[in-house]
């Protein structure tokens, strides 16, 4: 399935085309000649009303323009009383006196070429989430087809849509916009450390952790086909790749320019579609293979155990569950700045639940939107923001136990999901090419 990618004002637009739905009402009207209630019930269900009027927005109003004439003919009748009942029965979906309406199909109708098509409203099948397991599943990620956080989407919901977008931002909107099932989001490698302005996200946003990826990041330097590496004066790639390839690219004699931009696979696709000849960029072989470019070195990594930690974000929190390894990712704040560190860390220690990351993020000077349990996105001052990942379901009461404790001492904390540990193995040798 070919998906285009996402901006940030597509995903807006996308919006827009959507039709609405259509409005389902029930109205009742007297009058002092006859006491006879009309009612018009729009039944679309066929199998709990099999004799309802029609499965269309069209069918339900032209059988409201043959009802409202029915009635006026009642009105001028000296006793419409008795035939009130039935034709009550009749247009609530029962079958005892359906044929006295004698409603016809809305293509039999003399007029029919008079009414406006309506748009075809929504159906559940066209907002409902995707299968759990990767078939079908629309993952968005940051970047273009080659990037590692497609890769990531791939290894977490094999055979799934992988959708690509401009920016982490519009991955998270095509989330919370429906247009996307999961976001697959970057937050930490082994070499380059933690990804702090994808942590910020999570607070701006309200998408729950389901999941996490450990994937090796195999890099390779790629060029034109016919450059060789003397020919080189600027290498291009992420940042963070630039970082974990530093003296690699050092011991290779490329004492040359080294220039960040959005994303690795992004960096291959600039230097093949510009023909950039003087050129390199950093990026995944299948990077090379998609933009037509050579590998000039493999595995330029400076750390053979290279591993990049991406988490899976959904609308809707997972169920945790005891029967396999968890981990708990949580976020806490307090006024008096790191003076209720200590507290926080004796509430897991008590319980014996080990920490597997620890971290602060400082925000003296600039306020940081945060969204909390309330779904209150409000602007916020604290001197530090600490994330907090530990080995334990939120299903175990010691887990629970632990954070109504930290909640005491804190002046800020969210959950940010509690979900399956990645426990696939993996070593040097078994990194992907």
């Amino acid at each position: 399935m070919h998906l285009q990618s996402l901006t940030l004002s597509s995903s807006h637009s996308l919006l827009k085309s959507i039709p609405h739905f259509p409005t389902t009402t029930t109205s009742t009207s007297t009058t002092a000649a006859v006491r006879f209630p009309i009612q018009s019930v729009y039944r679309y269900d066929p199998v709990t009303y099999p004799n309802a009027i029609g499965s269309s927005r069209a069918d339900w109003q032209s059988s409201c323009a043959i009802l409202s004439s029915q009635s006026q003919q009642l009105l001028s009748q000296d006793d419409p009383s008795s035939s009130s009942t039935d034709h009550i029965s009749s247009v609530n979906g029962h079958n005892s006196t359906i044929e006295n309406l004698n409603l016809v199909p809305i293509s039999n109708l003399s007029d029919s070429t008079s009414l406006k098509p309506q748009p075809k409203p929504l159906t559940i099948t066209d907002l409902a989430p995707a299968p759990m397991h990767g078939s079908n599943l629309r993952v968005a990620y940051q970047g273009v087809p080659g990037a590692y956080s497609e890769a990531a989407a791939g290894k977490a919901y094999p055979n799934c849509d992988a959708i690509p977008c401009d920016q982490f931002e519009v991955a998270f909107q095509s989330v919370e916009l429906w247009i996307a099932d999961r976001a697959v989001l970057p937050v930490e490698n082994s070499l380059g450390g933690s990804i702090h302005r994808n942590y910020d996200l999570l607070l701006r946003h309200k998408l729950h952790i389901v999941g996490e990826v450990q994937l090796p990041v195999h890099h390779c330097l790629l060029a034109l086909p016919g450059v060789r590496k003397e020919y080189l004066t600027r290498v291009i790639s992420h940042p963070q790749a630039l970082a974990q390839c530093e003296h690699t690219l050092t011991k290779l004699g490329l004492n040359v320019t080294r220039e960040a931009v959005d994303d690795t696979a992004g960096a291959a696709e600039f230097v093949a579609i510009n023909n950039l000849r003087d050129t390199a960029a950093i990026a995944s072989a299948r990077a090379a293979e998609l933009y037509g470019l050579d590998i000039l070195a493999n595995g330029i990594q400076d750390d053979s155990g290279n591993v990049t930690r991406f988490v899976m974000l959904a609308r809707e929190p997972i169920i945790p569950r005891t029967d396999r390894p968890f981990k708990t990712s949580i976020v806490f704040a307090h006024e008096k700045g790191t003076s209720v560190l200590f507290k926080v860390l004796s509430a897991f220690a008590f319980r014996n639940i080990s920490l597997t990351k620890i971290e602060s993020r400082p925000h003296r000077s600039h306020p940081i939107r945060v969204v909390d349990g309330a779904d209150a996105g409000t602007a916020k001052h604290f001197e530090y923001l600490f994330y907090v990942d530990f080995e334990a379901s939120m299903a175990e009461p010691r887990a629970q136990n632990a954070l109504a404790e930290v909640q005491e001492f804190t002046s800020f904390l969210r959950v940010l999901g509690s979900y399956p540990m990645d426990m696939t193995p993996w070593s040097p040798s078994r990194i992907e090419e």
